[in-house]
């Protein structure tokens, strides 16, 4: 019995012994399942703890937070005043408004020029219709324009010439025929005398039509190319958008301007010219009453004549 019983208590040993080692190495293998799981969440501590540490912050972050800031100051213009925006146009954009320039310059150059011939002319015109209402005569009339020049003079002249010409078929045929061909000659006068004063005029005009339009093609072509850096910049920045449209509504700004003056000047003109016509055919119609009465004086000379011989 007692050999049996020490048998027993071997055995008993080394199965214990071995569920001991069992349970070890059952507990050696779970440690590393257990364990991993630790590392992940480690990793965001630590990186959190690189972020809060003042020497890490500026590598971080440099490369995400300064690249954008940097690119935008350098699309972003420094300088907005119109000069500024004019000089950071595109190309197109500025060729655009200095023509619109070029176009104000000439409609405030013609406006000085037309204002001051348009106030010579009326002056010279009134001149002569206060002549012509004092002559009684055509020669009285061609006395008093002598040394004056202007469509005025033109049209006493005309007159007295086309006379002198028809003298000698003045005694045989009647006054008709002289009558007309001097309204022919002094409407075609006048007709010139208009064209001259309306020189100029349609330049205005045609400015006053085409500046807005092209100022709009500016701005179009200005904002193409706004959109166009906003998708290279990748970004919707207000800052970045409003210079490029800033600058393609500046043409359209410059267009108006062009255009605004050129429109007033224009229908300022055409009521100058207007009454300027008005003052050249009151001369004309005042020419032509001194051609009558010249040839009503012709017919009653012989009959004076022959009375003063009775």
């Amino acid at each position: 019995m007692s050999r049996n019983g020490l048998l027993a208590a071997l055995a008993a040993s080394v199965i214990l012994s071995a569920g001991s080692a069992t349970a070890q190495e059952q507990s050696g293998a779970a440690a590393p399942a257990i364990e991993a799981p630790t590392a992940p969440a480690a990793a965001p501590a630590a990186a959190a703890a690189a972020r809060r540490q003042p020497g890490i912050q500026p590598v971080a972050s440099s490369p995400v937070e300064t690249g954008p800031s940097t690119a935008m100051e350098l699309t972003l213009p420094h300088d907005l005043s119109p000069w500024g925006m004019f000089m950071a146009a595109d190309i197109i954009v500025k060729a655009v408004m200095i023509g619109l320039a070029f176009a104000s310059l000439v409609t405030w150059t013609i406006w000085l020029a037309k204002s001051l011939e348009i106030f010579g002319g009326k002056l010279r015109i009134r001149h002569a219709v206060r002549a012509i209402g004092d002559a009684a005569t055509l020669k009285q009339a061609s006395r008093a324009l002598d040394r004056r020049s202007g469509p005025g003079a033109l049209l006493v002249r005309a007159a007295e010439e086309e006379t002198a010409l028809s003298a000698g078929a003045l005694d045989h045929v009647r006054g008709d025929g002289l009558k007309e061909r001097v309204t022919s000659r002094l409407s075609r006068i006048e007709a010139a005398a208009s064209r001259r004063m309306s020189r100029g005029t349609g330049v205005l005009a045609t400015i006053g039509s085409t500046a807005p339009f092209v100022g709009l093609f500016g701005t179009v072509w200005g904002i193409m190319n706004a959109f166009i850096g906003i998708s290279q910049a990748q970004t919707t920045n207000l800052a970045v958008v409003a210079p490029g449209i800033a600058e393609a509504l500046l043409a359209t700004a410059m267009g108006l301007v062009a255009a605004i003056p050129a429109v007033v000047i224009y229908n300022v003109f055409a009521r100058s010219i207007a009454g300027y016509r008005q003052i050249l055919g009151d001369a004309s119609a005042g020419v032509e009453r001194l051609v009558s009465r010249d040839l009503d004086f012709r017919a009653v000379a012989p009959a004076t004549a022959a009375t003063a011989a009775e």
